[in-house]
């Protein structure tokens, strides 16, 4: 039994390749090996399979990992691929998608086959902007929807009524053209049909042979707690249709925050700031806070600094998809009053007069740098005068 070949040899690329550089190298081989490009080359054959195949592991992250690990052992013990393709066929079936859509068989015709692939409908977007509290509690909204359904005249025929769409000449019902060059063969989309293999004598003159006609719908979107700006709910199924008979598309509900009057949102976490007086800083004090499910009481210590930031735990935002709570960050900011009594000035130079005599431990650190920085600064002009 012949040893197989390394998979990164086959597709020459480095073990530490990206997944887009390997799925990169064997677009390259394939389109090279091509057994279309390479009729009656049983060696081009060979190495267009075996290049499938070293894809097919390399390809997958599991099946990678499998092989970095073990070896051909690893992942033919693993049930999980490179045991090779019985044909090319197969290999179309595989790897289709990697080519963009089947490039292969865009650029080689596919061995003469049609895959019939059906298009899936185009996704629709909608807009909604909430308030803050509905954010925090969810809600149910209604949007407007603009798509299209069959045209009530031609049944989404597209033909005016008493005529039917004819199959195409051109590409004779298959929606595919191929063009021959030499031994390579292009195939591409009709020009005549669009790809849709039929072609329409008599328009239906309410859709303009369309077959669609646009509808406005409303649509309840159920928005679930916790949903931040900038955030998307998914509407399945909600989106266009498809234009040959595949799925619809999908509608995007994109979500829009009101800037909140007092409180500001930092992730999951809730920020108010707090203002307070000098008096209730210095002595502390009770105060009532707001949040989203009411007042809270706030115990504020004596000797409070403008800008102390106090936690409450819980009281956040819902994270939307485990509902874990944020917090409440109530930041304090010392107001100084513009105008005050005459009263509020004398008691104001009293405290003014104590501040000489009794400095807080904080304001004498403070003090006595900015003294030793005068005296560094003096000590350096004597050391100058000294010199000259």
């Amino acid at each position: 039994m012949a040893t197989k070949r390394d998979y990164y040899e086959i597709l020459i690329v480095v073990r530490s390749a990206s997944q887009e550089e390997i799925a990169k190298a064997y677009r390259k081989l394939a389109l090279k090996y091509h057994p279309d490009a390479n009729q009656g080359d049983t060696d081009a054959v060979h190495k267009f399979k075996e290049a499938s195949e070293a894809y097919e592991v390399l390809g997958d992250a599991q099946k990678r990992a499998r092989y970095d690990q073990y070896g051909h052992a690893g992942v033919e013990a693993g049930g999980g691929g490179g045991g090779g393709f019985r044909d090319v066929g197969d290999i179309f079936e595989a790897f289709g998608d990697v080519f963009g859509g089947s490039i292969l068989e865009d650029f080689f015709g596919g061995g003469g086959r049609s895959r019939g692939r059906v298009r899936r409908g185009a996704d629709l977007r909608c807009d909604v902007t909430l308030e803050l509290e509905e954010a925090f509690r969810g809600v149910t909204k209604t949007v407007s929807l603009t798509r299209h359904a069959a045209c009530e005249t031609c049944t989404g025929s597209g033909a005016a009524p008493g005529s039917q769409p004819e199959t195409c000449r051109k590409c004779q019902g298959r929606g595919q053209v191929i063009q021959a060059s030499g031994i390579l063969r292009v195939q591409t989309t009709c020009p005549i049909c669009r790809g849709s293999g039929k072609t329409i004598g008599k328009p239906c003159k309410t859709c303009d042979g369309q077959g669609l006609k646009p509808h406005e719908i409303k649509l309840e979107v159920k928005i679930p707690a916790g949903v931040d700006d900038g955030m998307r709910v998914r509407l399945p199924s909600e989106g266009q249709p498809s234009p040959d008979g595949g799925p619809r598309g999908d509608a995007y509900c994109f979500i829009h925050l009101k800037q909140h009057p007092i409180f500001h949102r930092d992730g999951h976490n809730l920020v108010f700031q707090l203002p307070i007086s000098f008096s209730q800083a210095a002595l502390g004090t009770t105060l009532e806070v707001p949040t989203l499910e009411g007042k809270r009481s706030l115990e504020i210590a004596n000797g409070t600094q403008s800008g102390t930031v106090f936690r409450l735990r819980g009281l956040g935002m819902p994270d939307p998809h485990s509902g874990a709570r944020g917090d409440m960050l109530v930041e304090t900011v010392i107001e100084v009053p513009k105008k005050l009594s005459k009263r509020q000035q004398e008691l104001l130079r009293d405290l003014a007069e104590q501040d000489d005599h009794e400095i807080t431990p904080e304001r004498k650190g403070f003090m006595d740098r900015i003294v030793a920085y005068f005296q560094g600064e003096s000590a350096e002009v004597d050391t100058h005068k000294t010199k000259n």
